[in-house]
């Protein structure tokens, strides 16, 4: 079987780009860190533009800045649309990925979701009718039926920050013998901190529908705000006796403690923010949708944090840790070398000890296929101080 090509298309409109050496020099880094190779266009006017397109598109996915606002349809083939500032999301069924208001840096994410796409394809499955109500489903190779991991990315519960973010931890995970449940939700709108939590719990109900699934050893992950979602779910559909209840929850570099996080205004207020009020004003929502209020949750834990951190990330994991450890919950904490991000690097000794405990827990019935022995670094996340997210 021919191996995919390795080359990815860039097409940039007419000034977009304030200084084209940096961006050059990012994607770059991107193309080498995935061991690919690109071609990069700016386009001088909009003729230029469409030729380029039209190109890039004879050659498969491409990638594309036709600029925040601007109208642009992607031809067969599809893109990845860049838009460096805030806007409307492209949902249009030409664009995969809209990959929008993550400044420069959202060429670095593009090429990895490119890479991720091309070599590790994933299915879009639908678990609701809004756009955002969506998973991307990959199945290992195999006879099943298999354990189940469901990942719930982080971002501060804000818009544009996507599944894509956890598109590396799932092809990891598929590797390692698990169907894998990348999810995306809700996070605009009227009453959203509600349709994250109503999204995430549908999702996980979802699981059922997949034939080789074995949704008895489900595990679900979520990732700094994703993980405060992750545990929320797994400690309602315990206390529903849902159909499909989480065997064991990860909290990587979690948001566990909703009133601390609040009143520390971290991610620039984003608790107050997604929730609509602080603590004070609606305390009910806080205590019904923070892990550590809700303990004991009822189910196994694995509580994983790395030493570098954000201060206040690794002390809400180690004061959830020593909540739950009180209570009857089994629950146990990995702390490794890194940042924020480690805990969701394949390559890092952090996630090796997290996916050896999650498999010590899950069992897979099948023998695993071992990960790519030198699989390159997935993109780093960002940091909220900068255009990058901190959970």
């Amino acid at each position: 079987m021919t191996e995919p090509a390795r080359r990815v298309d860039i097409v940039f409109a007419p000034g977009v780009v304030a200084h084209r050496g940096t961006a050059e020099e990012l994607v770059g880094r991107a193309l080498d860190a995935r061991g690919l190779t690109g071609e990069l266009t700016f386009a001088a006017d909009t003729a230029g533009l469409e030729r380029a397109v039209r190109s890039a598109a004879r050659r498969g996915e491409f990638v594309v800045v036709p600029g925040a606002g601007a109208s642009f349809t992607a031809p067969a083939g599809g893109a990845i649309r860049v838009d460096f500032g805030e806007c409307e999301a492209d949902r249009s069924a030409g664009a995969r990925v809209h990959i929008r208001g993550r400044g420069l840096d959202g060429l670095r994410y593009a090429v990895d979701s490119w890479y991720h796409h091309r070599f590790h394809p994933g299915r879009i499955v639908r678990y609701g009718d809004h756009p955002d109500q969506r998973v991307e489903l990959r199945i290992p190779d195999g006879d099943g039926p298999f354990p189940v991991a469901v990942l719930i990315h982080g971002g501060f519960w804000r818009p544009r920050w996507e599944s894509d973010l956890t598109d590396a931890l799932a092809v990891d995970l598929t590797a390692r013998g698990y169907v894998t449940w990348n999810v995306e939700y809700r996070r605009g709108g009227e009453n959203r901190w509600a349709a994250m939590a109503s999204d995430v719990a549908d999702a996980v109900q979802a699981v059922a529908t997949v034939p080789s699934a074995d949704p008895e050893r489900l595990v679900i992950l979520g990732h700094s705000a994703g993980a405060q979602l992750a545990l929320r779910a797994a400690a309602d559909a315990a206390a529903e006796e849902a159909a499909v209840r989480p065997a064991l929850a990860v909290s990587l570099a979690g948001v566990l403690n909703l009133r601390l996080a609040g009143e520390r205004h971290l991610g620039e207020g984003a608790v107050a923010d997604a929730v609509g009020s602080d603590w004070a004003g609606d305390r009910a929502t806080y205590e019904r949708s923070s892990p550590i209020a809700r303990l004991p949750l009822g189910i196994p834990q694995l509580v994983v944090c790395a030493v570098d951190d954000e201060p206040d990330m690794l002390e809400m994991s180690r004061e959830y840790h020593e909540a739950a450890a009180a209570t009857p919950d089994d629950v146990v904490r990995i702390e490794g070398p890194g940042d924020h991000f480690t805990v969701v690097d394949p390559e890092s000794e952090i996630w090796r000890r997290t996916a050896e405990a999650i498999d010590a827990r899950i069992r897979p019935r099948t023998t695993p296929t071992p990960p790519p022995a030198a699989r390159p670094r997935p993109g780093r996340g960002a940091d909220p101080r900068t255009s990058r997210p901190s959970s």
